[in-house]
């Protein structure tokens, strides 16, 4: 209603019969699906710059033969939108439709432009499961001068423009045959470049997910249309049967684990893991612990790799599930231990909603932690974490604790908050989410200094953990939910489609640190472990059996072929 009145359709008073002309008529403006045309026209342009510019770094996209193929792509690109909108464009909800479109594909063109990202419905479930916080890093000022350079000549066009007025028949013949007409167009386009466009496609995925509005269109109704190709029903039980092996009869001290999920860790970027820069001192201090350095994620962003690596599905397996089922948080739980979740990001993704779960970051106050008073440093889940963990049920506290910690840690753009002033050995940084306009180094910097911190919280919660020794039997595992571009092929962020994705936003660190008398209490030596992690391939499918063969936890659902620890985990369990 409000873009109605924004953009309102501006008809002609009907003229008496007999009294109408073709002078009258014209002026009484432009037909509506002239109007959409034109806008789609700016759309398939202007509004796909960065699609334009990969075509033009095709082999031969100078040659003439390129050129007739970059301008059969744009006027199919641009006459398949028009009869995509025109779908939905009826009567007055053209013009709202219209700049609803522009504003899109203006905001799509902008973001891929500035970070290299595509739309698709991965990267639109990432949009709409962030929080504040996280979406406020990525505006910046160039943001409304982007968006008004591409979307503010059409939208003033098109407030100014006067659309003839169709009676219902007439315009319901036109505009089905508009429909038909610019599919048609469309598909003449492409078959007149066929066997490039299909080499293209083919070669280049990357440009399937650059063709603006269109992969928001389409990722829209993906999402949309999700409910009813997976109507998978209610939530179905898992691990029912689990309960505590052998380990726990007897028992002098419980085992307390704290698994700290990862955020946004390239595994390459680990001075532990033979990175060029010391950007993990402490821990490389350290002679008890041993890191896995072929480790893979089973999605590029946290909507899609938490749910995945704690399930019990396997990457493959879990896009295609027939059912929704309960997770590892929920087995543990079943087993018996106390079970807590503790955030410094946006949200489990549902996969805490059935175990004690707390917000750090709801009420940002503590001074070291949270300078900014928006958002906190994830050295701030351990202040009070005592209190939370006492607050849990006494009898499976008795029993033993599993506690996640979900890190800011590396999110970008805002790379530079994620570190204390003293944590910022690399220098210069880049101070600006706008990451293009900062140097790869200066991006590089202030992505290091980010691990220097995480580095820092890694090493303060094994101290943390070494502390309560006398009291529980205690274990770390850290493990990164997906990696990140920095500017690599001029790609930065993270969130591109699985098949499509570099490297860098798949290989992820993977950290394990036990205690003395949890090396006793499993059988798992440490040495053993820094030796067999050394050469293992390790993926997300492996995180929810490693965890339970960790915790001693027996059920039907547990695979010893992928428990990451059971090569060097003894027989006999003390």
């Amino acid at each position: 209603m409000l873009l109605s009145s924004a953009f309102p359709l501006r008809l002609s008073r009907h003229h008496p019969a007999g009294t109408a002309s073709r002078s009258s008529s014209a002026a009484a403006g432009m037909h509506p699906m002239a109007v959409l045309l034109l806008a789609c026209l700016w759309m398939g342009s202007v509004c796909n710059i960065p699609l334009w510019r990969e075509v033009l770094q095709l082999p031969g996209a100078h040659t003439l033969r390129g050129g007739v193929f970059a301008l059969a792509f744009l006027l199919a690109v641009s006459f398949a939108t028009a009869g995509v909108l025109a779908l939905v464009s009826w009567d007055r909800a053209l013009k709202p439709v219209i700049a609803v479109a522009v504003l899109t594909a203006a905001a799509g063109a902008y973001f891929s432009n500035t970070y290299g990202i595509v739309i698709d419905p991965g990267m639109l479930t990432n949009v709409i499961q962030t929080d504040v916080r996280e979406a406020a890093d990525l505006f910046t000022w160039q943001m409304p001068l982007a968006l008004l350079a591409m979307a503010g000549p059409p939208l003033v066009w098109l407030l100014r423009a006067r659309v003839r007025p169709l009676g219902w028949r007439r315009r319901a013949l036109h505009q089905g045959a508009f429909v038909l007409g610019a599919f048609a167009m469309a598909a003449v386009c492409i078959f007149a470049v066929f066997q490039d466009f299909s080499a293209t496609m083919r070669n280049h995925t990357r440009m399937r997910y650059l063709i603006n509005p269109l992969n928001s269109i389409y990722a829209v109704g993906s999402l949309a249309a999700k409910p009813l190709r997976h109507d998978r029903g209610p939530l179905q039980p898992l691990g029912r049967d689990a309960h505590l092996g052998a380990s726990y009869q007897g028992q002098t001290a419980p085992p307390l684990l704290v698994l700290v999920l990862g955020e946004t860790g390239r595994s390459g970027n680990f001075g532990l893991n033979g990175y060029a820069r010391d950007t993990t001192p402490e821990l490389s201090a350290r002679k008890d612990i041993a890191s896995a350095t072929d480790a893979w994620s089973c999605g590029t962003s946290t909507a899609a790799s938490v749910p995945c690596m704690y399930s019990h599905l396997g990457r493959q397996a879990y896009e295609k599930r027939p059912a929704d089922y309960e997770g590892l948080m929920d087995v543990l739980q079943h087993a018996g231990l106390a079970v807590l979740w503790v955030d410094n990001q946006s949200g489990c993704k549902g996969v805490c909603d059935r175990v004690s779960n707390a917000s750090t970051s709801a009420h940002p106050t503590d001074p070291q932690w949270c300078a900014d008073g928006r958002e906190c440093l994830d050295d701030v889940m351990l202040q009070g974490l005592d209190d939370r963990i006492a607050a849990l049920p006494a009898d499976q506290r008795a029993r033993g604790v599993v506690v996640v910690l979900h890190q800011m840690g590396s999110h970008g753009p805002a790379y530079t908050k994620r570190s204390l002033p003293s944590q910022k050995k690399f220098q210069p940084e880049c101070l600006t989410s706008a990451l293009q306009e900062c140097t790869r180094e200066q991006v590089v910097n202030a992505y290091d200094n980010s691990i220097v911190s995480t580095d820092h919280f890694l090493n303060s919660t094994i101290g943390w953990l070494e502390a309560r020794s006398g009291s529980a039997q205690t274990a770390m595992v850290y493990l990164a939910d997906h990696g990140e571009s920095l500017g690599e092929g001029g790609i930065y962020l993270h969130g591109m489609p699985y098949a499509i994705a570099p490297d860098v936003q798949k290989h992820v660190p993977w950290i394990t640190w036990l205690s003395p008398a949890m090396q006793q209490r499993t059988g798992i030596a440490t040495a053993c472990l820094q030796k067999d992690l050394r050469s293992r391939h390790l993926t997300h499918d492996n995180y929810f059996h490693s965890v339970l063969g960790l915790m001693d936890v027996r059920t039907g659902v547990y695979e010893a072929a992928q428990d990451m620890y059971a090569e060097c985990r003894q027989t006999g369990r003390g």
